[in-house]
């Protein structure tokens, strides 16, 4: 009978590395600190990475396909009217959040606080992301602004990089707070300001 074929250790290795880049950022995680976490060897890293930028990269991907279907469950229903949606996603995310004790923020702000400095590729790969974000984000803000539920003075991908930019500052702040206040801050002016509902 034939031996099965050994797993391999890639996925556990990417998803230690998730967990350990939330934990302490990429500049503090150590590919020991990933390997042990993962229960492999240490030489079984480079086995399958050439780097820890390339690794960085990929902890990075796995986690916005993360990010992208949360979007997705946000805006997906669309017997909610578009600005009902957007909100969904920020009271999605704030549960989320909740759910960590406002420990963890989003890797892709860290990483661009953290990985943009130092690392070319991150900051280019970090540009990508924030431009594919934004495509839903800008969908979803055009469609409140044709139903006349929300003002059309400002162009909606302008709209859409002003909601996550100004999320991503709230996170940092709500990392600092470890509360919900500035998340609840930025939703109240937020939606009673720019995308306050017209009558």
């Amino acid at each position: 009978m034939p031996s099965m074929p050994k797993p391999s250790l890639r996925d556990a290795i990417l998803d230690a590395g998730l967990k350990e880049m939330f934990r302490t950022g990429y500049h503090g995680t150590s590919v020991r600190d990933v390997t042990a976490a993962a229960g492999a060897p240490q030489g079984s890293f480079t086995n399958h990475f050439r780097s820890k930028e390339l690794f960085a990269s990929e902890v990075l991907d796995r986690y916005f396909l993360y990010v992208r279907g949360l979007v997705a469950e946000a805006f997906g229903d669309t017997t909610l009217a578009p600005r009902e949606r957007l909100r969904r996603y920020f009271d999605l995310i704030t549960g989320k959040l909740a759910h960590d004790g406002f420990t963890r923020g989003c890797l892709i702000g860290d990483f661009s606080l953290e990985a943009s400095g130092s690392s070319e590729m991150l900051r280019e790969q970090l540009d990508e992301i924030f431009r594919e974000w934004r495509a839903p984000f800008a969908a979803c803000i055009a469609e409140a602004q044709a139903k006349d539920e929300i003002a059309s003075d400002f162009d909606p991908d302008e709209l859409a990089d002003f909601l996550l930019a100004s999320w991503q500052g709230a996170m940092l702040r709500m990392k600092v707070e470890r509360s919900a206040a500035a998340l609840e801050r930025f939703k109240t002016i937020a939606f009673q300001t720019v995308f306050k509902e017209l009558p």
